[in-house]
């Protein structure tokens, strides 16, 4: 009986390790890399249709005619329903500040399991 109660605490020590978010952007952007190459094309293809949105909403909200268009990366973390709960950021920029806060309050397609990592990786050219 003890041997199976330790056996079952077990499992749940490792659930909640593996569940833990990742405590700065490398490991972040590992995780969304990981989540996304796992998608099947058809989902693949609906979490860009939704990333296209939200970027779309938060550049529109966020640009001006002066910004410094440095590339920069936002990761998030996305809840069962698809609601960003959590972001982490490569890129110092007023711009790349912005749309990190934009994309923070975004819904995008709800993702097969959560947490589920999606990266948006920006870079503008003239």
């Amino acid at each position: 009986m003890m041997r199976t109660l330790l056996l079952a605490c077990a499992l749940c020590v490792a659930s909640a390790a593996q569940a833990q978010s990742p405590t700065d952007y490398a490991a972040a952007k590992q995780q969304a890399d990981r989540d996304e190459a796992s998608l099947p094309a058809s989902e693949a293809g609906a979490l860009r249709d939704a990333q296209r949105l939200a970027l779309d909403a938060a550049i529109a909200g966020c640009a001006t005619p002066t910004a410094d268009t440095s590339p920069f990366v936002v990761v998030a973390e996305l809840d069962a329903s698809g609601q960003v709960v959590r972001t982490w950021r490569e890129g110092g920029t007023p711009l790349a500040i912005c749309v990190q806060k934009q994309i923070r309050g975004s819904t995008l397609s709800a993702p097969p399991r959560a947490p589920f990592f999606t990266s948006f990786e920006l870079s503008f050219t003239p």
